[in-house]
């Protein structure tokens, strides 16, 4: 039996897949989209000038355009590209977030 057991008004219930309960936190700003990427285990691509011998030598940087937020998981070959301005966020960019962590993220009309 696995899982984890939670003690929630004066009830004891196991919960199969914890990281499957919503917890209606609405994404208003890149640090709170940031924050939970990184909790499910997606890393940004910073720009790093000492990549730029690397690309002299024929090596393909994920960082290519300046006005966007990169964010790869390793183990996997998926790759969330985002613009760097908030304002910008779109429903293809949303889409691309959610379609990337199904069992972490859901839409809903607000």
């Amino acid at each position: 039996m696995s899982g984890v057991w939670v003690f929630k008004n004066g009830v004891v219930r196991l919960v199969e897949n914890p990281g499957s309960e919503r917890t209606s936190t609405v994404v208003s700003s890149y640090a709170t989209l940031e924050a939970k990427l990184t909790a499910l285990g997606w890393e940004r691509y910073y720009e790093d000038p000492a990549l730029y011998q690397l690309t002299a030598l024929g090596w393909e940087r994920y960082y290519e355009d300046p006005a966007l937020y990169q964010f790869h998981k390793r183990g996997c070959l998926d790759l969330i590209s985002l613009p760097r301005d908030f304002n910008h966020f779109s429903s293809v960019h949303m889409y691309d977030v959610v379609i990337k962590n199904r069992e972490s993220f859901r839409v809903v009309d607000a």
